[in-house]
């Protein structure tokens, strides 16, 4: 899910990065990034690569050579220099950026303005179904996607701290509740925002309380000063969140340990960024099912052929610690296969589930082994058997 997540905040930064003017209607993502490498802006390009510039040399070098440049961090340098640049380049028909091309949030004349943009419900239409009908969905979308986030936060953190989820999802309700009633969107916990703390050492409540307190205070007290912020930076330093959420190093891990868990991970990733986030994520939980219960059939036993005893072939047969129907056709083919004239012992030590349905099919080859003159030994924690009568009462006391 993170590397999903981070791809697609690459891929829908592009346009912007490039100065092209995304559509009100948003467009789709691979129509804006054809045309924003169509219609490729000088002044915004260039911006946008200096601040990611800036980003890797102070991720990569800086950050490392002194306190200050932990302090001071890479973004906020960037995002100074983007200022400075667009001030610089006003009278610059080449480079000069657009008010589409940079950063718009309201700016009130004074405090009763400000507050002027906030809207009161209307519960008049609180009793339509359809009202209902979105919240819920709007309920369930956000708390799901808040719980992924918390898990993929959690895996960020490098101090391994557990979010307590239902605190999480009641502060979550309390926003929810707080914003709709002076009129704005719903809130779920993000990926960006949460990795920008971790990335600035914040190891406390404070450093989400603080952040938002930093946005409140922005856009009350300098949004005149956040509108000259070209969007090409802001989409520069997103492309090295992205980045560090996708690293090219996490394919070739995930490629080495095998198919079982390659296949299920690049189903989620191609399914979050060719149609959302909680569909691919269903995709991606659908495929790694199936790789489950393939390994499961395929490690539901273990067959071992010894050495011959008393004339006789001595095959050795370990159950897996949990054996489910999925496996009855294996279990039962390898029964099958028996020579004749074989001693065959069953070894249930480990296990602590087996399904009815294999304990069916053991009791329907205790007949068989029978006319074939096949002997078993059933070996489990409360001792050894040899031809047991009924497998089904063995392990009925044996539960």
């Amino acid at each position: 899910m993170l590397t999903g997540i981070g791809i697609f905040i690459v891929l829908k930064e592009i346009p912007y990065f490039f100065g092209y003017e995304v559509p009100i209607n948003g467009g789709t993502t691979w129509k804006n990034i054809a045309n924003s490498i169509q219609n490729i802006s000088a002044g915004p390009t260039l911006i946008g690569v200096i601040g990611l510039a800036i980003l890797i040399l102070w991720d990569r070098v800086l950050s490392k050579k002194g306190k200050i440049f932990q302090l001071i961090q890479g973004p906020l340098v960037a995002v100074v220099v983007g200022i400075i640049f667009y001030m610089l380049t006003k009278s610059n028909a080449n480079f000069a950026l657009t008010e589409e091309q940079l950063v718009s949030v309201p700016v009130p004349k004074n405090i009763d303005s400000f507050f002027g943009q906030f809207t009161f419900p209307n519960f008049e239409v609180i009793t339509k179904a359809e009202v209902w009908v979105i919240a819920f969905t709007i309920a369930l979308v956000a708390s799901l996607e808040t719980l992924l986030c918390v898990e993929a936060t959690d895996k960020l953190d490098p101090n391994k701290n557990v979010t307590p989820t239902n605190r999480e999802l009641l502060a979550q309700g309390v926003g929810n509740v707080l914003s709709g009633m002076i009129g704005g969107l719903p809130i779920t916990q993000v990926i960006v925002r949460s990795s920008a703390n971790i990335q600035s050492n914040g190891r406390s409540k404070a450093s989400a309380i603080l952040h938002g307190f930093f946005l409140l205070f922005a856009v009350m007290l300098i949004p005149a000063l956040l509108n000259q912020i070209p969007l090409s930076v802001l989409a520069a330093v997103l492309f090295l969140v992205g980045y560090k959420l996708a690293k090219p190093s996490l394919f070739i891990k995930m490629f080495q340990l095998g198919w079982k868990q390659w296949l299920p991970f690049l189903t989620t990733i191609v399914g979050i960024i060719a149609i959302d986030l909680l569909k691919g994520l269903a995709l991606g939980l659908a495929v790694g099912i199936v790789a489950t219960l393939i390994k499961s059939y395929q490690n539901s036993h273990f067959l071992h052929k010894e050495d011959v005893s008393n004339g006789k072939p001595k095959i050795k047969m370990t159950l897996a610690e949990e054996v489910t129907f999925f496996n009855k056709g294996a279990i039962l083919k390898e029964l099958d296969s028996l020579e004749e004239n074989t001693n065959l012992e069953l070894d249930v030590t480990k296990t602590r589930f087996l399904d009815n349905d294999i304990i069916e099919i053991m009791e329907d080859f205790q007949w068989k082994a029978k006319e074939r003159n096949i002997n078993i030994k059933l070996v489990s924690q409360r001792g050894t058997v040899e031809n047991p009568e009924s497998f089904i009462e063995f392990f009925q006391a044996k539960a």
